[in-house]
């Protein structure tokens, strides 16, 4: 059904392209596991014969998937919930951030057209995290991927200055996906998971819009995982607390609701009316297909078949918009 689909849209758009689907690399995730929320810091492990660690690992298996959904092109970003490198020393993170990124362009070259990568960097040393932007402008890589906060710095904090204004120097396209929350209540049902990425995503926007950092970059093309969680939902009580405490307002220059469009969103947030309110916010233009693949069940295209929106609209949140922000035109 979604291949029939995809095929319907392409009347309107030239690519079905994918922005939020994940890798691994196996050194790495190794190294990383123990550390990570996802494995409860050690205390759960991801058995490596799971299907779903497979086609992290495997590019000609999801391949086979993108092709079974009428997928044209996957954007690869680095599994960090699974292999953050936040833990370890400066010169240990950079290091295992060039093997991430070296393993993200092998899947590239292998299938030109298919894979687009993006970036991952030493946040840990600010000027390694500057050399490997230019690193990544050097390799033909457009999407850097950012977590919501490096070891409790959320990304409109003071350090991260030099890095967007570089990012938006060189044009590059920003996709923010949160790497967990540590707080252990999160651990518990799974939380971490369900509601923790969601709330991450509310605080790294409000964090970008209350420091001032859209305001300062305008030119900034940042895209939020998961429809960005609970944010564009809940925008009422946000421009009533600026309204009622103006010295919350000091970094901006309009409301805050009125900085949902300064953002992109992928469409992974499964259920289709909270997808068509999200739409109704920010314009089908400001959505992209996003399948958090593939760690969610959820097909993208068949999912997107279920929102009531125009076969136009829906063709740009297929693929029209990507292509558009990927220069692919």
């Amino acid at each position: 059904m979604s291949v029939e689909t995809a095929n319907r849209l392409r009347c309107f758009c030239s690519k079905c392209i994918d922005f939020h689907t994940h890798f691994l690399q196996l050194d790495v995730f190794n190294a990383c596991q123990p550390h990570s929320v996802s494995s409860c810091f050690g205390r759960v492990s991801w058995p490596l014969d799971m299907p779903v660690m497979q086609r992290m690992f495997n590019p000609e298996l999801q391949i086979q998937d993108m092709d079974q959904r009428g997928i044209d092109a996957n954007v690869l970003t680095s599994a960090d919930v699974m292999q953050s490198r936040a833990w370890a020393s400066p010169d240990e993170e950079r290091r295992m951030t060039a093997i991430v990124n070296e393993e993200c362009a092998r899947w590239v070259d292998a299938y030109p057209g298919r894979f687009i990568g993006s970036a991952v960097l030493p946040l840990g040393d600010m000027r390694m995290a500057l050399a490997g932007v230019e690193e990544a402008v050097s390799a033909g890589l457009e999407v850097i991927n950012l977590p919501s906060n490096y070891r409790g710095d959320y990304l409109g904090h003071a350090r991260f200055t030099d890095l967007f204004a570089t990012i938006e120097d060189r044009n590059l396209i920003v996709f923010m996906h949160p790497e967990g929350t540590p707080d252990m209540w999160f651990q518990n049902y799974a939380l971490w998971n369900s509601i923790g990425q969601s709330i991450e995503e509310v605080k790294v926007m409000s964090s970008l819009i209350y420091e001032g950092v859209i305001d300062r970059f305008p030119r900034l093309k940042l895209v939020m995982a998961h429809g960005g969680g609970y944010m564009p939902h809940y925008m009422g009580r946000l421009d009533r607390n600026v309204t009622d405490k103006p010295f919350t307002a000091k970094n901006l220059t309009k409301k805050p609701s009125e900085y949902l469009s300064d953002f992109y969103y992928d469409s992974c947030v499964y259920d289709p009316r909270t997808l068509e309110i999200l739409i109704e916010r920010v314009g089908a233009d400001r959505v992209l297909l996003g399948g958090d693949y593939p760690a969610a069940t959820l097909d993208p295209i068949d999912f997107l078949d279920q929102v009531r929106v125009s076969d136009v609209d829906r063709a740009k949140i297929a693929g029209g918009t990507a292509v558009e922000l990927l220069g692919l035109a």
